[in-house]
C-alpha cells in the first residue's frame, strides 16, 4: 500500500527524534563516566593525603604559628557550590572562585560580603571549575579538569580563547595554573603528570591544543593507582622557573624555564602532602594550602628556588578543607571547599554549611 505524503513525512519526523535522543543520552553517558572517574581519583588522592603524616602543628618547633588569625572575608551563594580555585585581580580588587561541583565562576567585589555570579554553570559547556588566575591585563583564565582551560573578558564575561586537551586522550585532569611574566600560562595535569603551556601567541589565535611544555612522570616518586599528583603550581617574579607540588608524595618541584631541567626542591622542617594551591610572594615567600589536614604553611624559598624551609604553620578545623590560596595586601584568602561534607570527597555524608572564603592574617 502506497503511504500518503503526511504519514511518510511523520514517520521520517519520529525517526529522527529517535536517532538524536540516543546520541544525547550516549553524550550524557560519557560526559557523568568521565566525570565518574575524576570524583573517584580526587577522592582517592585526598584520602591518601588524609592517612599520610600532617605537617607540623602550629606551634611545633621550627615552625611557629605567630598570632594568625582566621575569619570570613565573603560567601558564595548557592547549596552545593564546593569551590575550588581562587583568584585576585590586583588593578581592581576583585576576586574569583569556581565552583568544582559545576563550573559556576563567581565574583566578590571590594568590600562586598557576597559573591555574585560572574559566568554560570554550563558557560561554554563548562561543568567544573578548578584552577583560576588573573593574567597582567586583566583576563581571567578558567581551567576545566575535563576539558582544558577557557579565557575570558572579565569586563563583559566574553570569552576570548580556549584550548584542550588533545582528541584521544584518556586519563587527564586539568589542574592548576601559573602565568610568566612573559604571559605564557602554564596548566598541570593531575593524572597524566605533564605541565600544558599555553603561549600569548597561541593565546592571540583564540584556540587550539594544549602544549604538553614538560613530562615530569620520570621524577615522580611511584604512586597508587587512582591517586593524583602534581596539584598546584606558581612561578618566580622573574620568569626563571615554575613550582609544583605532587600532593601524594608531598614533594615540590622546580622546572628550570631556560633549560627545561627538571629537580625536586629540598624541604626543611616538614613536606608537602596533601599540598593543593601554591602562592609564591616576589620575595620568596611560599604559602601553601594542604587540604584534608586543614593546614597552611609558610615556606622561605632561597635565591634559586632549589631549596625550601618551613618557616611557619596553621592548622585550624574552621579551614574546612583548604584547597586553594592567594595573597591580597595584608592577608591571604583561602577557599574553604568543605569537599568531605557531601562533596567530592565523601558525597554521601554530611551536609555543608554556608560556603565561604576565609581571610587569613599573620601567615
Amino acid at each position: 500500500m502506497t503511504r500518503k505524503p503526511t504519514e511518510t513525512m511523520e514517520t521520517a519526523m519520529k525517526a529522527t527524534k529517535a536517532t538524536k535522543a540516543t546520541q544525547a543520552t550516549k553524550a550524557t553517558n560519557k560526559r557523568t563516566a568521565k566525570k565518574s572517574f575524576l570524583v573517584a581519583a580526587l577522592a582517592g588522592a585526598l584520602a591518601l593525603g588524609a592517612a599520610a603524616p600532617a605537617p607540623a602543628l602550629a606551634g611545633a618547633a621550627g615552625a611557629p604559628s605567630g598570632d594568625a588569625r582566621i575569619s570570613t572575608a565573603f560567601s558564595l551563594p548557592g547549596a552545593k557550590v564546593y569551590p575550588e580555585g581562587i583568584a585576585a585581580d590586583p588593578r581592581t580588587r576583585t576576586v574569583y572562585v569556581g565552583s568544582y561541583a559545576d563550573g559556576t565562576v563567581y565574583r566578590a567585589r571590594p568590600g562586598r560580603a557576597e559573591a555574585e555570579v560572574f559566568l554560570p554553570s554550563g558557560t561554554d559547556g563548562r561543568r567544573t571549575a578548578n584552577g583560576l588566575r588573573v593574567d597582567a591585563l586583566g583576563r581571567l583564565w578558567v581551567t576545566d579538569s575535563t576539558a582544558g582551560v577557557a579565557v575570558y573578558d572579565t569586563v563583559t564575561g566574553a570569552r576570548l580563547a580556549h584550548f584542550e586537551v588533545a582528541a584521544g586522550t584518556s586519563a587527564r585532569f586539568v589542574n592548576d595554573l601559573t602565568i610568566t611574566p612573559d604571559g605564557t600560562a602554564y596548566l598541570t595535569d593531575s593524572i597524566r603528570g605533564v605541565i600544558y603551556r599555553v603561549t600569548p601567541r597561541q593565546l592571540a589565535a583564540g584556540s587550539g591544543v594544549l602544549t604538553e611544555a614538560y613530562d615530569l612522570t620520570p621524577a615522580l616518586r611511584p604512586r597508587p593507582a587512582g591517586t593524583f599528583s602534581l596539584n598546584g603550581i606558581t612561578s618566580d617574579r622573574a620568569g626563571r622557573y615554575l613550582l609544583t607540588v605532587d600532593m601524594t608524595a608531598g614533594d615540590l618541584y622546580r622546572v628550570d624555564l631556560r633549560t627545561g631541567a627538571v629537580r625536586r626542591v629540598a624541604l626543611t622542617g616538614g613536606d608537602l602532602k596533601a599540598a593543593d594551591g601554591l602562592d609564591l610572594a616576589p620575595d620568596g615567600t611560599l604559602r601553601v594550602a594542604h587540604n584534608v589536614t586543614n593546614t597552611l604553611t609558610r615556606w622561605q624559598l632561597g635565591a634559586d628556588g632549589t631549596r625550601a624551609r618551613l618557616t611557619r604553620t596553621v592548622t585550624d578545623p574552621s579551614l574546612q578543607i583548604p584547597t586553594t590560596l592567594a595573597r591580597v595586601p595584608g592577608r591571604t584568602l583561602v577557599v574553604r571547599s568543605q569537599f568531605d561534607k557531601g562533596g567530592p570527597m565523601n558525597p554521601g555524608s554530611g551536609a555543608p554549611t554556608t560556603f565561604t572564603v576565609a581571610s587569613v592574617r599573620g601567615l
